[in-house]
């Protein structure tokens, strides 16, 4: 429903090598709800996605992520691609970004490899989730609670595994994003507003 995120501002964090329909579905989708959506990246300009294996399209960055200050945002999305999560967890600025989120109990959505920046930003350990396949056992060695659903929802933090997963997915995003901080979270505060 048009409207539902009318006044929500949602960081899409990513670089080159996002799958590209994990970054462009979610934006789509939550902006027809009425959010506020920016796409920050490490780098200024433009990003390179990939379908599977191969180049797609880039998407122009909103904000450089020198510049984007995460206590601006309600709410995190991280897309997949086997490459773009890779290079984020090598960012210092990118992991400190995520924290926030996780720190605060604002809402956020991983898709695919997406969850795998949230092992280095702290945000998995006694999670429930889900991911790709291939980093399930990452993901339970940093301590979640893995399982193979199309979307898995934990007080806030909305996980998905594939493209195939995408309308189950942004529709749990608009939900989540439209409820807000989750202050119950253990050392949540619950400071979006």
């Amino acid at each position: 429903m048009a409207g539902e995120l009318s006044g929500r501002r949602v960081a899409v964090l990513a670089t080159d090598g996002y799958e590209q329909v994990e970054l462009t579905e979610p934006v789509r989708a939550l902006k027809e709800a009425g959010a506020d959506v920016h796409v920050v990246s490490p780098k200024a300009g433009e990003i390179q996605g990939w379908n599977h294996h191969d180049k797609a399209d880039t998407v122009p960055v909103d904000r450089a992520l020198d510049a984007a200050d995460p206590a601006d945002y309600h709410a995190l999305v991280l897309p997949g691609g086997v490459i773009n999560p890779d290079a984020l967890r090598l960012e210092p600025e990118a992991i400190q970004f995520i924290q926030h989120f996780v720190a605060t109990g604002k809402p956020i959505g991983a898709i695919c490899h997406g969850p795998w920046t949230l092992i280095d930003a702290g945000g998995v350990r006694g999670r429930r989730m889900t991911s790709w396949p291939s980093l399930r056992n990452d993901l339970k060695n940093a301590g979640a609670l893995w399982s193979d659903e199309a979307v898995v929802t934990d007080q806030g933090l909305v996980t998905s595994r594939k493209p195939d997963d995408l309308p189950q997915f942004c529709a749990k995003l608009i939900e989540e994003f439209g409820e807000g901080a989750h202050t119950d979270r253990a050392g949540g505060t619950g400071t979006a507003g």
